[in-house]
């Protein structure tokens, strides 16, 4: 197994052993909505996202910055603790007060991509 994708499953699993955490969830309308644009369009949202609102050192409104309703990536950043530089450092080690590195932009997307396709295929059964 690739090494980026055993990390990304093993915090995927201790993720789902956060009780808030595992709270979140796809509703029908993000699902529709990923049919609607594709998962493409979604990692490109996701790296506008991530670079706009968390990438730098010290974020506009940190742990204010991501909403939790409306898209798909904004629940993902919740449910994988990639929501603010606060939650960035308690569960992926990435100190605040610097900006993000390209590698840490992409495990970030990787990350939320995953948690979203096993979303999709569990909610869209």
């Amino acid at each position: 197994m690739d090494r980026r994708v055993e990390i990304i499953n093993n915090k995927l699993f201790e993720l789902s052993k956060s009780k808030f955490r595992s709270n979140f969830h796809l509703r029908k309308y993000m699902i529709d909505y990923i049919d609607r644009v594709g998962f493409r369009k979604i990692e490109e949202h996701a790296y506008s996202f991530i670079n706009d609102k968390l990438a730098p050192a010290n974020p506009i409104n940190d742990g204010k910055q991501t909403p939790t309703k409306n898209h798909p990536v904004f629940i993902a950043q919740h449910a994988c603790g990639c929501c603010c530089r606060g939650c960035l450092e308690k569960w992926h080690h990435i100190p605040k007060g610097r900006c993000l590195t390209d590698n840490e932009v992409n495990y970030i997307v990787s990350l939320l991509l995953e948690w979203i396709r096993r979303e999709y295929k569990c909610q869209s059964k």
